[in-house]
């Protein structure tokens, strides 16, 4: 719809934590807006916006889901996105292409853990926010006690747009703070113009010169008339309410129960008035992308009149459909029935029909504009963090750069014979969520799946076996230890083989010593004088090497080990390429049981952020997982980050234990730091089970 005008369109992204309210929220704006006739609900498993069998099943929000409205002559794309920990990367990648984005914070738990983690995803991307305190028809809701929560936790000023008239059972009405009116609710979303009450009257009047005041203290002029004591014009506060919020001077605040359909109205007023259009956006941060060719930077404007340019965000598998490319445009436009150019690729792909999303549904369109997100099917190569342009003038956008899985899960089809399919599917699934990671262990030969917690991988393995018809179990992986040496040892490795006709002989002395941790491997030839001959030497490298990849002690692959030959000897006739690199395979061997073997572990560098009242169990949790605290921070108003090094078999299953210690309330990340020796005791235990498994196989 390349007719639409830019300035009325808004891109929204609704963020909060899990159960926040953000898809009922989302019904509930498409309800208001007239693009569905009733509103589902997440318990029942009918909302417009969680429409995966795994979303209705768990009642949660997995994958982002868009939703094209209009109201009043604007046009709204809504992004419903993920508040659950293991799916907040997909939010992220969303976020992206909004504009602005909607806070959800209950008016009951206020601002949790998984909160300010979406919250810095907008500071990330420099969006503009406002804030819904949601569910002010629970009991004990307090709306200004959230807002104040708001402005520590988030370190903003937060000034009210509306406030609420009574909460719990007795929330009966809606105070709006900009035009000065009160409204009283009838019920789905009606309103009846009353008087302020008397009870609120105090506190509509402290809003009301909050709200005035910040206006004009963000301007010149405005803060001289206003310190002047001249009232200010409606019109220079609705203007400075929309400069505010764009340029995050202060962050709007309004009042609802999604679930209710209450306030509702006014928020999608207040997007409309506070929210910038993508043309506000580019004037706040300009369009910027960059020639494939030489890197140069290329500036854009949000114009149908400019080269096209535009971000793939997301990708879905759809069983139907096949695959269904989103994504927003930036600049220029992009025809049905025509020939794109993927910069990113360097190649040229054919766009069918293109449509809008609401939810599962794609409403087709003609020509997508500037600002407009929209999708099409079956394009054979473009998937997520690609970047359309056009091809005499190509651009491309920087890519988001999502984070690393933090766990992994060994999976094993039930059925044999199955592999192909489970690599097959998986990857069909990886194009749609770029946070799963797959390969195959070539230390381990397992198959290996990664994500961003277990829950995150249940929901693959269920897609594996709903759509590609491929059960597997899965397991705990087998952790990647490496062996090493403690001190320097010489020894030899003598091959003699006779048994009729020619014989075998190779004849090595070698020297190892330790690496410092990370050094590898090094091999050093000091032959001197033809002891060995110069042909036979990277036959001994060669026996070495291998015999370092399948262990001195548990089988696990030899590291940070320097190998020197310095001597040997050879046979004119039986030597051979082949017996010195068995002498080689001997004499490390030989060594490296003198040199003090030892176990190596992974050691994980995690990040954990929790609320203040967990503090203690959960460094006691990780003090018993061997875990060493490396240091603590405040997050926001009572949330703390605790950093440690953790070896990564205690870690295997934390996602479940924190989740337990602290009732769903904490978070995690963590990334690989180095290798460390294992404990005596600890290795013991792990050779014994190695060689068990040895024997068993």
């Amino acid at each position: 719809m390349a007719g639409l005008e830019v300035e009325k369109l808004r891109n929204i992204a609704l963020i909060g934590h899990s159960g926040a309210g953000k898809t009922t929220l989302a019904e509930a704006i498409l309800y208001n807006c007239g693009a569905i006739t009733r509103m589902g609900n997440v318990e029942d498993g009918n909302t417009v916006m969680d429409f995966d069998p795994e979303e209705i099943d768990r009642k949660i929000t997995i994958t982002s889901s868009v939703a094209f409205c209009e109201t009043g002559g604007y046009s709204l794309n809504i992004i419903d996105t993920p508040g659950f920990i293991n799916f907040m990367e997909d939010a992220r990648g969303c976020l992206r292409v909004a504009d602005g984005a909607i806070v959800i914070v209950s008016a009951l738990a206020g601002v949790k853990a998984e909160t300010e983690k979406l919250w810095g995803y907008t500071l990330e991307y420099g969006l503009p926010q406002i804030i819904l305190i949601n569910e002010m028809d629970k009991e004990n809701s307090n709306f200004f006690f959230a807002v104040e929560q708001v402005e520590r936790s988030f370190n903003v000023k937060a000034v009210s747009l509306n406030t609420p008239i009574g909460s719990g059972e007795e929330l009966t009405g809606i105070v709006d703070i900009v035009n000065m009116k009160a409204y009283k609710t009838l019920g789905d979303g009606k309103y009846m113009a009353i008087d302020i009450p008397a009870d609120v009257a105090d506190q509509v009047e402290d809003c009301r010169r909050k709200l005035v005041e910040s206006v004009a203290e963000a301007d010149d002029t405005l803060i001289e008339k206003y310190l002047e004591g001249e009232e200010l014009t409606q019109e220079e506060i609705i203007k400075g309410i929309r400069d505010c919020t764009i340029s995050r001077k202060f962050v709007p605040v309004v009042c609802g129960v999604a679930s209710d359909n209450f306030g509702v109205k006014q928020l999608i007023d207040s997007i409309i008035l506070c929210l910038p259009s993508p043309v506000d956006s580019a004037a706040v941060k300009p369009i910027k992308g960059k020639n494939p060719a030489n890197g140069s930077e290329i500036m854009l404007k949000p114009s149908i009149n400019e080269k096209t340019s535009a971000y793939v965000f997301k990708t879905i598998a759809d069983p139907y459909a096949g695959r269904l490319t989103l994504f927003r445009v930036y600049s220029g436009s992009i025809k049905p029935d025509s020939t794109i150019y993927n910069a990113s690729l360097g190649v040229k792909e054919r766009v069918g029909q293109i449509f809008h999303l609401v939810g599962k549904k794609q409403v087709p369109v003609g020509t997508i504009g500037p600002g407009e997100i929209g999708v099409v099917a079956k394009l054979k190569e473009t998937a997520t963090g690609n970047t359309i342009s056009s091809d005499t003038v190509p651009v491309v956008f920087d890519a988001v750069k999502f984070t690393e899985p933090i766990i992994s899960y060994a999976i094993e089809p039930k059925s044999k014979g199955d592999e192909d399919k489970v690599s097959n599917g998986l990857q069909r699934i990886l194009e749609e969520d770029p946070m799963l990671n797959y390969h195959r262990d070539e230390e381990t030969g397992e198959m290996i799946i990664s994500g961003m917690g277990q829950v995150h991988i249940e929901v693959a393995v269920g897609k594996l076996k709903r759509k590609f018809g491929v059960d597997v179990e899965m397991k705990t992986p087998k952790i990647p230890y490496r062996e090493t040496i403690k001190k320097a040892v010489k020894a030899q490795g003598k091959y003699k083989k006779q048994s009729g006709g020619r014989g075998q002989y190779g004849d090595c002395w070698i020297e190892i010593e330790p690496l410092p941790r990370g050094g590898g491997f090094e091999f050093v030839d000091k032959i001197v004088g033809g002891a060995v001959p110069r042909q036979y030497i990277p036959a001994v490298e060669k026996g070495i090497v291998e015999k370092m990849k399948s262990g001195i002690l548990a089988g696990y692959p030899v590291v940070d080990i320097k190998a020197i030959i310095f001597d040997g000897s050879y046979h004119a006739v039986d030597s051979s390429e082949m017996a010195f690199k068995i002498a080689g395979s001997m004499a490390i061997k030989k060594a490296a049981l003198s040199a003090h073997p030892v176990l190596l572990e992974p050691i994980m560098k995690v990040e954990v952020v929790i609320p203040e009242e967990f503090l203690g169990a959960v460094i006691g949790d990780l003090n018993s997982k061997r875990g060493k605290v490396q240091g603590m921070d405040t997050q926001g108003i009572s949330n703390q980050k605790i950093i440690a090094l953790v070896p990564m078999a205690e870690m295997l299953t934390y996602a479940n234990q924190l989740q337990s210690i602290t009732s769903g309330r904490g978070i995690y990340t963590m990334e690989f730091a180095h290798y460390e020796e294992v404990p005596a005791h600890s290795a013991q235990k792990i050779i014994e089970e190695r060689a068990r498994k040895d024997e068993e196989d």
